[in-house]
């Protein structure tokens, strides 16, 4: 990421060596409150602070340059540097705020996909454990497949599918944990609910067959044998060297039944 974006830090820094106008640097900061600074050494000034790694000066720089001059091009530009930078700090609530903001104020810009993935990477860095809440990784999943759709030929987007699939497998981790939570209570029905999210809304990741074979496991407790033998059979249809079918086949067989795909079952129709 940082080598895609880094173009526009260099374009931007090369106007101090133009202009001169880092020579006006020395200024005492408290003065900006009181003056108006031209738009332009505003934002070298901040360009100049990011490429020193000083950030919270970048900041200083591009918030005043949005508060003298909110419609000059030097303040859409330092809009997503900011946000930029509020990444790179790990302040994601606050560069969340900024992409935001930026896509509202100019949706037709060419720096629109890159706010989606500031966005989506904030989110992202910030999944927590399968055991919590995921309402950040469902966040993370909508802002990436919103740059997937509207911008699919964008730099960006071939890391965002990357990461599209890892948020996927991550909220079908929650479903089966939570799962796996019924079924060790016996609560067969509510924990085949949320096998059956996993087989119909996640059926891409890795915790398909697992989910397979814990439906199976709980359709033989409530005696549906049918459901049981038809999991079984579409797990090993598509998943015939997995270590969950040879468990969920020895477990079927060990009450006397054979894998086999019931053309009624909703299991049939999505994954057979």
């Amino acid at each position: 990421m940082d080598f895609l974006f880094a173009k526009r830090i260099w374009f931007g820094l090369a106007l101090i060596a133009l202009s001169g106008l880092g020579a006006c640097a020395s200024k005492d900061p408290s003065d900006l409150a009181f003056e108006e600074v031209p738009a332009e050494k505003l934002y070298a000034e901040g360009l100049l602070a990011m490429e020193n790694g000083d950030r919270k000066e970048a900041k200083k720089k591009f918030d005043e340059l949005d508060r003298q001059h909110p419609y000059s091009n030097y303040a859409r530009r330092s809009m997503i540097l900011n946000a930029y930078s509020q990444y790179k700090s790990g302040q994601y609530t606050e560069c969340i705020s900024s992409a935001k903001r930026f896509i509202t104020l100019f949706p037709g810009d060419e720096d629109v996909p890159y706010a989606y993935y500031l966005i989506g990477q904030s989110y992202f860095n910030q999944i927590p454990d399968v055991t919590r809440d995921q309402d950040t990784t469902k966040k993370a999943l909508q802002a990436m497949n919103e740059l997937i759709q509207n911008y699919p030929d964008s730099e960006y987007t071939s890391d965002a599918r990357r990461k599209v699939r890892v948020t996927m497998d991550q909220l079908a981790g929650k479903e089966m944990q939570v799962g796996r939570y019924y079924l060790e209570r016996k609560e067969y029905i509510a924990a085949i609910n949320r096998f059956k999210v996993v087989v119909t809304d996640y059926q891409t990741t890795r915790q398909v067959e697992e989910a397979l074979m814990r439906l199976a496991e709980a359709y033989l407790a409530l005696g549906i044998t049918h459901e049981a033998q038809t999991a079984v059979a579409v797990l090993g249809h598509n998943y015939p060297d997995s270590k969950w079918y040879k468990m969920s086949y020895n477990m079927l067989n060990k009450d006397g039944y054979e894998p086999e795909i019931n053309k009624g079952s909703w299991m049939a129709k999505i994954l057979g």
